[in-house]
């Protein structure tokens, strides 16, 4: 998350300064907390795990076998904040899986919430994986944008990360901004802005429309799937002094200063987008297009 400049917000700065000081004093490769201290498996697959990689941090490997998949949630949640996960996707041919990244608010009906996807899709052998992102608010989906990723994801471990703030929502890989989904409630536009929000993540069989809208199926034989989870982190949004939470800071906050870096978006745009939904005449012609997709 980036610093803020506002000079209301001498104080946040100071505070957000010491912090990374202080992860910077901390010992290489250490994470700020145990993974397993931080998430709790929360339904799936036996065969999903932690372990220590060999370093001081440690690993969550989420598994997909023929009988179930598996998948996580943070302990606490969040009104606006950063969250950053490093992934490793499933490997070889993946095709039909489904691996997330994703948050998601505790106990609201289906029909009122929100919900902001980072969800990879699985690929037959050789082909790109897809990163399909999604933003919900008040049970309304269907803002879906897709992107091929420009490496191999399954060789090492990339930083997914998903920045929620008073002004946007964006997405990131290995801190290059993909999306940003802008408040914009004046004009109409839907923007998450009440509820909390856990980090969650998944790994399940997605094969009806995961890989190539589904020509491609979930090969069994290859199973257990697996994707590896590691150094979580977390930075809320703290609100200046004098504000009594980030959503009441006024115009000339740090806060709305914030912008996605607009050159590395648009080179990510125009290179690695695949699918626009602001762009699908086929699926708005006859209904007119949302109003975020015609907003300035």
């Amino acid at each position: 998350m980036a610093l803020p400049s506002s000079s209301s917000c001498k104080h946040r700065v100071l505070v957000l300064a010491a912090a990374l000081l202080a992860l910077a004093m901390a010992p290489p490769g250490r994470a700020a907390a145990y993974l397993y201290d931080d998430l709790k498996l929360t339904w799936g697959s036996g065969c999903s795990y932690f372990y220590m990689d060999g370093g001081d941090a440690d690993t969550l490997a989420l598994c997909l076998d023929r009988s179930s998949g598996s998948g996580f949630s943070s302990n606490a949640s969040y009104l606006y904040a950063r969250y950053d996960m490093d992934i490793k996707l499933v490997a070889n041919d993946s095709a039909g899986t489904v691996a997330t990244f994703y948050l998601m608010p505790d106990d609201v009906p289906w029909e009122y919430h929100d919900e902001v996807d980072m969800e990879f899709l699985g690929n037959a052998t050789g082909e790109p994986y897809t990163l399909h992102t999604n933003v919900y608010v008040n049970g309304a989906g269907g803002r879906e944008q897709q992107f091929q990723l420009w490496f191999d994801p399954t060789e090492g471990f990339h930083t997914y990360s998903i920045e929620w703030n008073p002004k946007y929502i964006i997405f990131l890989v290995d801190d290059t901004p993909i999306r940003a989904y802008r408040n914009d409630r004046a004009r109409g536009v839907p923007f998450p802005a009440w509820q909390s929000m856990r980090a969650e993540g998944s790994l399940w069989d997605a094969e009806e429309w995961a890989t190539q809208g589904g020509r491609v199926k979930t090969d069994w034989a290859q199973a257990p799937f697996y994707a590896y989870y590691r150094n979580f982190r977390v930075t809320p949004c703290a609100p200046c002094p004098g504000v009594a939470w980030c959503g009441d800071e006024p115009p000339e906050s740090a806060w709305f200063d914030q912008r996605p870096d607009a050159a590395a978006l648009q080179r990510v745009r125009a290179e690695n987008m695949v699918y626009d939904y602001c762009v699908d005449q086929k699926r708005f012609g006859d209904t007119g297009f949302p109003v975020e997709c015609t907003a300035s």
